[in-house]
C-alpha cells in the first residue's frame, strides 16, 4: 500500500515536471510511474494473495501468486517503453525547445529522490522476505532511478547547448532501458513458475545443517529444493540402519526439520526414511 502511494506522488510531480517544460524526455519518465501505480497495485492483489493459507484447492499455498504479480508488471514495462519510443520518434521529427527547463529538471530531481530511497528500501524487503513481487517491484523503481538520472543530465546539456535533439534521444534511450528491465523481470519470474531451486549457498546451508542434527542416520540423498514465492520446498532421502525403530527415525526427522525451520522461515521439509540397503555412494554422509 505504500509502494502505490509513494508511486502516485512520484507520477505526480514529474507529471508536474513535463507539463512545466514540455520536454518528452520528462513525459517519458512520467508515463513510467503510471506503470510504476499500476504495477504496485497489481503487486498488493498478489502480496495479499500470497498470504492466503493453504486449502483444499490449493494444499500447498498461493505464493506463486507473486510471480504471476511480476510477469504482469514486466509486460507492463514492455508496453509503456513502447509508447516512450513512439513519442520520442515524434518529438525527433517535430523538435521543440523546453519552457522553464531548469525548474522543471530540478522537480524531476526530487522525485528521483524519492525513488531511490523507496526502490533501495523494496529490494531490500523483497530479499529478506524472500517476495518476488516486492523484489520486481523494487527493482523496476530503481531502473526508473537510472533512467531518470540519465534523463537529468541529458537535460542539464541540452539546455546549456541548445541541443533540442537531445531530448527525444534521451527518452529512447530511458525507453530501452525500461526495455531491458522489463525483459529481466519477466524472464525471473518465469523461472521462479518453474519450480527454481534454491542459490547454491542456501543448499549448502542446508545440507550443513542436515548433518549436524542428523545424528543416528546414516546418509542423505536425493537432496531437491525449489521456490514457490516466499516459501522454500525441501526434500530429500535418509538412509537409517535397518534396526533403528519407527519412533527413532521419527525423532530424527523432527530435529532436522525443527532446524530447517528455524534457518529458513516457513520451509516445507519432506523426508523418505530409507533402511541401509538403499544407501548411495554419491549420497551427503551424515557425520
Amino acid at each position: 500500500m505504500a509502494s502505490v502511494a509513494v508511486a502516485v506522488i512520484v507520477l505526480a510531480i514529474k507529471y508536474a515536471a513535463y507539463r512545466m517544460t514540455g520536454s518528452v524526455a520528462l513525459f517519458s519518465d512520467a508515463l513510467e510511474s503510471i506503470v510504476n501505480v499500476v504495477a504496485g497495485l497489481i503487486a498488493l492483489w498478489a502480496v495479499t494473495l500470497s498470504y492466503k493459507p493453504a486449502d483444499s484447492d490449493h494444499p500447498f499455498g498461493h505464493t506463486k501468486a507473486e510471480y504471476l504479480s511480476a510477469v504482469i508488471e514486466g509486460v507492463l514495462i514492455v508496453l509503456a517503453a513502447l509508447l516512450i519510443l513512439r513519442e520520442a520518434w515524434q518529438a525527433y521529427l517535430v523538435p521543440r525547445a523546453m519552457e522553464e527547463p531548469l525548474i522543471g529538471i530540478a522537480i524531476n530531481a526530487a522525485a528521483t529522490t524519492i525513488n531511490a530511497v523507496w526502490a533501495t528500501y523494496l529490494i531490500r524487503q523483497g530479499a529478506a522476505r524472500r517476495s518476488p513481487a516486492l523484489a520486481a517491484d523494487g527493482r523496476h523503481i530503481m531502473a526508473d532511478v537510472v533512467t531518470s538520472v540519465g534523463v537529468i543530465g541529458g537535460l542539464l546539456i541540452a539546455t546549456s547547448t541548445g541541443w533540442t535533439i537531445l531530448d527525444p534521444l534521451m527518452a529512447a534511450l530511458v525507453a530501452l532501458n525500461i526495455l531491458r528491465e522489463g525483459y529481466l523481470v519477466v524472464m525471473s519470474s518465469l523461472s521462479g513458475l518453474m519450480d527454481r531451486a534454491i542459490d547454491p549457498e542456501e543448499e549448502a546451508t542446508v545440507r550443513d545443517i542436515i548433518s549436524s542434527h542428523a545424528d543416528g542416520a546414516l546418509e542423505v540423498h536425493d537432496l531437491k529444493t525449489r521456490l514457490a514465492g516466499r516459501a522454500i520446498f525441501i526434500e530429500f532421502h535418509m538412509v537409517v540402519p535397518e534396526t533403528m525403530t519407527v519412533g527413532i527415525a521419527h525423532e530424527i526427522c523432527d530435529r532436522i526439520e525443527d532446524a530447517l525451520q528455524v534457518a529458513f522461515d516457513g520451509a516445507r521439509v519432506s523426508i523418505h526414511v530409507e533402511p541401509e540397503g538403499e544407501a548411495k555412494q554419491t549420497g551427503v554422509p551424515v557425520l
